[in-house]
């Protein structure tokens, strides 16, 4: 449960208390609309409705709670590289499907983190980023609604910023450079390709070492398109190594591939501080370019 609070100032006395949740606390219109009708809004410690003017010091207070969905844990090691009351930064190994599903038995980054959290009522998995199941590294969660949001929004902007690093089968013809090519669906399933009706993708890169036919690759994504670095590396005859969609399995790799996400900064949206995390290469891809 997270509870946000605001002191009302001379400024903005005589607005409506939906004003100010929607305004300065940064609501949804959603998620205001959900929590009045629950009884989670007050003003000095008792409920209150939307339409109530406030004064001069006053304080708005917003109860964030979720309702939970039925859910198997699973108990497994979990590497937390930072957390917050709003959000945690997953270290995620791979291959660990980020998602519960029908069609997934066992282990997933959602159940495991409800496991780690002690199997909460009230928990809802809430990824801010995705990861997939055979790419490891930083990925950011939310631990509400709220947070999640206002987070989601910065995606792909100077206050939300991504890079990996991947080992790839080939070389790059510049050492550094920007790949812009358009991704479609590739017919039904997950599977995409370059195609010019497709979505704007743009990958900007940097070629750090190239050693026996492997180059070492760091990667910054500028928009987010499903499977976008995989795509644009196979399009450049460099596919990403282990990558059993776009290239060719690797041995070394049962049930990944070279693809690491090994940095994340953001601006906290709440806090304003400025978040900056790294993560090494696990050791398996290391191996691999040794």
């Amino acid at each position: 449960m997270r509870v946000l609070e605001f002191l009302v100032t001379e400024a903005e006395a005589g607005r409506m208390v939906k004003s100010i949740a929607r305004n300065e606390m940064q609501l949804s219109y959603s998620q205001f609309t959900r929590l009045k009708f629950s009884g989670s809004v007050f003003l000095d410690g008792k409920n209150v409705h939307a339409d109530v003017r406030v004064q001069a010091g006053q304080k708005l207070t917003v109860v964030l709670t979720d309702t939970g969905a039925e859910m198997i844990p699973h108990d497994m090691p979990i590497d937390i590289a930072y957390e917050d009351e709003d959000y945690f930064v997953i270290n995620k190994p791979a291959p660990l499907p980020t998602l519960c599903s029908v069609h997934q038995e066992g282990p997933t980054l959602e159940n495991v983190l409800y496991a780690h959290l002690g199997c909460p009522a009230d928990y809802v998995f809430r990824p801010v980023n995705r990861l997939d199941k055979g790419t490891s590294g930083l990925m950011a969660v939310a631990r509400n609604a709220h947070a999640q949001q206002l987070l989601q929004k910065k995606l792909h902007t100077d206050s939300f910023i991504r890079e990996y690093r991947a080992i790839c089968q080939g070389q790059l013809p510049e050492k550094e450079g920007i790949i812009s090519l358009p991704i479609g669906k590739a017919g039904p399933g997950s599977r995409r390709e370059i195609r010019p009706d497709g979505k704007e993708a743009i990958t900007r890169y940097w070629v750090e070492e190239e050693r026996n036919g492997l180059s070492l690759v760091r990667l910054r994504l500028q928009t987010g398109r499903t499977h976008q670095i995989r795509v644009h590396m196979s399009a450049m005859d460099c596919p990403v190594a282990g990558d059993y969609l776009y290239g060719t399995p690797h041995e070394a790799l049962p049930g990944r591939f070279a693809l690491h996400a090994c940095m994340i900064r953001f601006i906290h949206p709440i806090s304003g501080a400025e978040i900056l995390l790294n993560s090494r290469l696990p050791e398996e891809l290391q191996a691999l370019m040794n």
